[in-house]
């Protein structure tokens, strides 16, 4: 109950003085939280699999291409926008917001699988590919590793290498675990639901995606904050939440489970796998656990880096992606 009271007032102070306290501004599309590419046609963005996704691109399209995929799910690829690097050194680097995350279109909770992320990617590599005989890599955070696999798993030659930095797991099982270990907030639990979906002070279904995403932003914050088990110094970047996305997949895993380590020995691939110094929840057991799925994994440790090793630990992951990337190029 105490939870529940003190992330209600917490989201009801912040409300008020992010919308000057009317409900007009707050039902006013980029008010609440940022627009997404279906409200705003400025941003850059690319129709495929039915769907509108915030994307962009960097570097020559006819060089290997890298797909970087971010974590949460629901999440977005702002804090991995130092993988642009990868196109001054003659690489085709694809960054786009994972449908009904970041500045994406936002979808019905009833449309989501894994399997529809998987063919989201597939339309995104088609979508970009500059020739059949072109090489893809993909470049995986958090759950974005974890989808990389996914897909790896499921088509292991369709992709020609991937960078895995702190996947949480490749089983339901190894999942729960680590991020038992990781989190203290459990987002999706049932008092976490209780105030997630409550409609105390925002009110109105017309922009529903709008206040849920504003409300997993607030209980997204504990995690970023400096000294906590992640190892992340600070407050990472972001643009928007998918708060619909996130529990969808969330909900999906706990259902159903997943094991996406059943194909993996069909990959003889060199696979690069990271894991931060100052993740307290991960550390080199995990890592040897999870990389293990591989045949052939080079597992390296980001030194001075926690979980948001790509954004904070930048000048120490760099040196050994591109040398990974360069010895399959």
């Amino acid at each position: 109950m105490k939870f529940k009271l003190v992330l209600w007032f917490f989201t009801v102070m912040a409300g008020l003085a992010f919308t000057g306290c009317t409900s007009q501004d707050i039902a006013e599309p980029g008010n609440l939280v940022p627009k997404t590419v279906e409200q705003d046609p400025s941003l850059p963005s690319i129709s495929v699999n039915n769907t509108l996704l915030h994307a962009e691109t960097f570097g020559n399209q006819a060089d290997p291409m890298i797909v970087v995929l971010h974590g949460g799910p629901g999440s977005d690829y702002r804090s991995l926008l130092n993988c642009k690097a990868f196109a001054g050194e003659g690489y085709f680097v694809v960054f786009y917001d994972q449908r009904g995350a970041g500045l994406s279109k936002r979808e019905d909770k009833s449309v989501y699988s894994l399997q529809l992320m998987l063919d989201d990617l597939t339309a995104v590599i088609a979508h970009y590919r500059s020739s059949p005989d072109q090489k893809v890599f993909l470049l995986g955070h958090s759950w974005g590793a974890m989808l990389a696999t996914t897909y790896i798993n499921t088509y292991p030659d369709a992709i020609d290498g991937a960078i895995l930095a702190e996947p949480g797991g490749f089983t339901w099982a190894d999942v729960k675990d680590y991020t038992g270990r990781a989190l203290e907030t459990k987002f999706f639990d049932e008092q976490s639901n209780d105030f997630f979906y409550q409609d105390q002070f925002f009110t109105g279904r017309e922009n529903e995606h709008d206040i849920l995403d504003y409300k997993l932003a607030l209980l997204s914050a504990p995690e970023n904050a400096p000294g906590n088990v992640l190892g992340n110094p600070g407050q990472y970047p972001f643009w928007r939440r998918g708060a619909i996305t996130a529990t969808a997949l969330f909900e999906i895993g706990d259902r159903d489970g997943f094991d996406c380590t059943t194909n993996l020995h069909n990959y003889p691939v060199k696979v690069l796998f990271a894991y931060s110094e100052l993740n307290r929840a991960y550390g080199l057991a995990h890592a040897q656990k999870v990389s293990s799925a591989y045949p052939n994994v080079q597992l390296v440790e980001i030194k001075g880096a926690g979980h948001e090793m790509i954004h904070f630990g930048w000048s120490n992951f760099y040196p050994v992606a591109l040398t990974y990337l360069n010895e399959l190029k």
